[in-house]
């Protein structure tokens, strides 16, 4: 591509007469206008389709580029530039950009499957390998986490595609599950009747499905009660210390102790009897082990014996025909 030719066919275009350049500025200044009009109707367009926010400003921003890429065309034809060099000049250099930024070009192409999937929202708490936290951000290459304690996580998106992810927010409701021990001389039944009756008096555990409670584990040193209950997403937490909490209260209450371990130690008085074989260790007898040799040895042999078997049978039959 000729960079002279394309500045002296810019420099003779604005030269010829004054028309020439109130085309050119007319033509940018109502491509500007439509590419604003263009991006208000896709934007409203995608926000009647109830697109996520995060999805919207990532095809938003592809169709704009797209959009000033075709009018920087049109401008260039106007002015008289050969179009196929100056696309053939752009194919080469995104090429070789291409091939130096492949691992963010697999990034913007799982990026483009992140947000067309839908596998997640902005403010779902996600977990990535040993990465967890709210999403924050989501864009061409890299997805942006807030962890429980304020630090900034930035996960490039092929890892995400590639990896397992857990989605804390992905359904309305979750289970919350627990585990409580209590001491072995605890009454069962009031241990399960105390954890559902604590579950039931908070209004944002669902009835339905019921709170669970039963007897899971005997433990070396306790009872082991699992129990869970159904809530909103966002009220998982809440949910779970304040279980936690009244749990430990009641038992209290009810006098269902809470064990530690315990070590059980008994003193023995009595002389201890070990029993034993007084016979000695028997002699040691080889294990008769074969060989190559010795099974070469034993084909032979059989080879052997068939051959005989053999002459000894033509013999008598040799010996009946001149009988």
């Amino acid at each position: 591509m000729d960079f002279a030719a394309i500045w002296q066919s810019i420099k003779d275009y604005f030269s010829n007469s004054y028309m020439s350049v109130i085309t050119f500025f007319a033509a940018l200044i109502i491509g500007m206008i439509v590419i604003k009009i263009a991006l208000v109707i896709f934007s409203r367009i995608f926000t009647r389709a109830k697109t996520e926010k995060i999805t919207q400003n990532f095809l938003l921003a592809v169709i704009k580029f797209i959009l000033w890429l075709i009018l920087v065309l049109i401008l260039l034809s106007l002015i008289g530039v050969e179009i196929t060099g100056m696309l053939t000049a752009v194919s080469a250099v995104v090429l070789a950009i291409g091939m130096a930024l492949q691992s963010n070009i697999s990034n913007l192409a799982n990026g483009i499957v992140i947000i067309s999937m839908k596998m997640f929202k902005k403010g779902d708490y996600i977990t990535v390998g040993d990465a967890e936290g709210s999403i924050t951000e989501i864009n061409f290459l890299f997805t942006t986490l807030t962890t429980p304690d304020n630090k900034r996580i930035t996960i490039p998106n092929s890892t995400i595609v590639n990896s397992a992810v857990v989605n804390f927010g992905a359904n309305p409701t979750r289970r919350v599950n627990f585990t409580f021990s209590v001491a072995y001389e605890s009454d069962v039944e009031k241990v399960k009747a105390t954890v559902i009756d604590v579950m039931k008096s908070d209004g944002r555990i669902y009835l339905d499905p019921a709170p669970f409670c039963r007897l899971k584990t005997l433990n070396s040193s306790s009872l082991d009660f699992f129990a869970n209950c159904w809530c909103d997403s966002a009220d998982y937490w809440e949910v779970y210390y304040y279980v936690m909490e009244t749990v430990y209260n009641e038992f209290k209450k009810n006098g269902i102790s809470v064990p530690f371990t315990q070590l059980e130690v008994r003193s023995r008085t009595d002389e201890v009897v070990m029993p034993y074989n007084p016979a000695p260790l028997k002699e040691r007898v080889e294990k008769e082990r074969k060989t190559e040799k010795s099974h070469l040895r034993e084909i032979m042999d059989d080879i052997n014996k068939k051959i005989d078997k053999t002459k000894n049978k033509k013999r008598k039959e040799k010996a009946k025909k001149q009988d």
